[in-house]
């Protein structure tokens, strides 16, 4: 239950901004200037050596899918309160083989026994497939690289990824360091790695570096570090580094960063070497528009978690990153056709919920309340149905294009029934849906009308949603639940002769009057007017639809018909066995209506 906010009268450190105008602003921005802080967080300069007035990547599009890199299982797992156990680990992992991930961070065991004793499992247990690449985190720390080595022994195939902070804040506040220092200790740590993987001769061996803080780091100096390290480590086509580029904190948007590393894609040596990775956090909140951007840039590579799990704000979420191809076109190259299995088997691991809001995995991210969008896709989802059967295929077969729906949730698991949820800003499109979807109920739009606003008293006086059970209740309480009917069918008999139908019928009407009728007419209903004349009801039928339905109790019929009666018009529904009881119950249901 969400908590209540504070009383007005409380005390509250908020200051409604009251501060002058800015001199450009329009007239019609009445904005005032705030009391927040803003001067502290100005900054200056460019974070390239020069502007980069040739930049490619606005003219390119996304076309296929990068390299993903999952670090849920070291960068994710560090983020938790509650780090992962052994079974999380486990049930981590094996959710992102089974995703189709080929290269999957699997810890920092130098750091943790417990991420020591993953790594051993996953080797002695031989429970690494062979397209997979385990990767493993270390500091720039000999006795650390050393430790790492110790866990990754006797892997067919793995990744040392060397980290270090690069940037001049970090290197003067936090370590006393000049950039030379900082240089040298990096290389003398790439140095050691190269040494130690001589002698791991049953490894297949590939190495990373990540210079942390890249985002705020000079340029220049990142750049020189960067060609050092592939240099020493002898980068070549058959043998890449890869060169991973976090934004450890992001401080800039987007557009900077593409910027940043479009310039590093140009600039490196080895380039043809070296995969070009990018680890954007979600400080700003953009850290997904970030990966997209750096893609265009001439990234090859990305890091991420799912859904985002990570230090403060998190890592890019890869789940959205993925599924963001999927919406367009291109194949994501990782399986997400069971979101909500894959969404249960992260909350396991990481002891946190995902957002009902997140993009594609949340559960209200197909949902629609508001009435105008219910209508869109109840009409969307006709509009499919309708093509797949034109071309006599089916739906899954047609190409998507629903209002709303960027992507169809059955695609990734999900089932029409929550796409449309009931509650008092719902309207007829909606109630509609909801009673076809659930329970094969195609009401005439007069209907739903009516019903739509019997279902919007309910809600505005319960102030909840209904369900689709509740909504059903509504349905027949209005039209086939009759505590006192003023006209009750009893039984009936049809014969026809050429174009005419009499009806021989037993109704009980009034005070609980039994009479038997006669009548005739074109059809069934038209007789069951006619004979209804004899109990002084001059009924008018304007309509009768009606369909087959299908459910728990079998194959029945449903009728709705619209009557005028003593000046008005009501419409009545029925459910029966046969289309004539079905029909001759949606009249008498109409009747009903008019006396109720």
């Amino acid at each position: 239950m969400t908590e209540a906010p504070p009383s007005p009268l409380v005390t509250s450190r908020l200051r409604t901004p009251v501060g002058p105008r800015r001199d450009d602003q329009q007239w019609w921005n009445a904005q005032r200037g705030s009391a927040m802080p803003f001067q502290r967080y100005e900054r200056s300069g460019s974070r390239l050596p020069h502007e980069l007035t040739d930049r490619t990547w606005p003219m390119k599009s996304l076309v296929r899918a990068p390299l993903w890199a999952s670090v849920d299982l070291r960068d994710g797992n560090q983020a938790l309160s509650s780090p992962m156990d052994i079974e999380r680990k486990s049930r981590m992992f094996d959710l992102l083989v089974s995703m189709g991930f080929k290269d999957i961070e699997v810890g920092y065991p130098s750091a943790s026994d417990a991420d020591f004793s993953f790594l051993r499992m996953l080797i002695e247990q031989d429970r690494i497939p062979d397209d997979v690449t385990i990767s493993v985190f270390t500091p720039a720390r000999p006795e650390l690289i050393d430790r790492t080595f110790e866990a990754i022994e006797g892997a067919d195939r793995a990744m040392v990824h060397l980290c270090n902070a690069t940037a001049c804040l970090w290197r003067e506040v936090v370590f006393g360091m000049s950039a030379d220092d900082v240089q040298r200790m990096a290389l003398r740590s790439a140095e050691h790695i190269a040494r130690r993987a001589e002698s791991a001769k049953r490894t297949e061996l590939r190495f990373e570096y990540s210079p942390e803080t890249f985002n705020v780091t000079e340029p220049e100096f990142v750049l020189r570090l960067s060609n050092a390290i592939t240099s020493l480590w002898d980068a070549s086509p058959d043998r890449p580094v890869t060169l991973n580029l976090p934004t450890t904190v992001e401080t800039d948007s987007p557009n900077v960063f593409a910027d940043q590393v479009e310039w590093m894609h140009r600039n490196l040596e080895r380039r043809d070497a070296v995969i070009l990775s990018v680890h954007p956090h979600n400080d700003r909140g953009t850290a997904v528009a970030s990966a997209e951007l750096a893609v265009m840039a001439g990234a090859d590579r990305v890091e991420g978690t799912l859904f985002g799990n990570g230090e403060r704000t998190g890592n890019v979420c890869l789940a959205t990153l993925a599924l963001n191809l999927f919406s367009q076109g291109i194949d994501p190259q990782l399986d997400f056709s069971d979101i909500d299995r894959i969404r249960r088997t992260v909350e396991f691991a990481n002891q946190l919920p995902v957002h009902p809001r997140h993009p594609y995995a949340g559960d209200l991210v197909y949902t629609a309340f508001s009435g105008t969008h219910q209508d869109a896709i109840a009409k969307g989802l006709a509009a499919i149905e309708r093509r797949a059967a034109e071309a006599g295929t089916a739906t899954t077969e047609v190409p998507w294009d629903v209002p709303y729906l960027p992507i169809d949730p059955k695609d990734v698991g999900r089932t029409y029934e929550s796409v449309v949820r009931v509650n008092s800003q719902s309207g007829k499109g909606g109630v509609a849906h909801v009673l076809k979807s659930a329970y094969g109920l195609d009401l005439p739009r007069g209907m739903r009308v009516e019903l739509a606003r019997q279902v919007q008293q309910v809600a505005d006086g319960d102030g909840v949603e209904l369900t689709s059970r509740e909504l059903r209740a509504v349905f027949a309480e209005m039209y086939l639940d009759f505590a006192r009917p003023a006209l009750l069918l009893k039984e009936f008999q049809l014969t026809s002769e050429g174009d005419t139908t009499d009806i021989d019928a037993l109704v009980v009407h009034g005070e609980g009057r039994e009479k038997r009728l006669a009548g005739s007419g074109a059809d069934a209903a038209g007789a069951y007017v006619d004979a209804l004349a004899g109990t002084g009801l001059a009924v008018e039928i304007a309509e009768i639809t009606g369909h087959v339905v299908s459910d728990s109790l079998g194959t029945r019929y449903a009728a709705y018909a619209q009557i005028g009666l003593d000046g008005a018009t009501r419409y009545g529904a029925a459910i029966a066995g046969d289309e004539a009881s079905a029909r001759l119950g949606a009249v008498t249901s109409a009747v009903n209506r008019a006396h109720a």
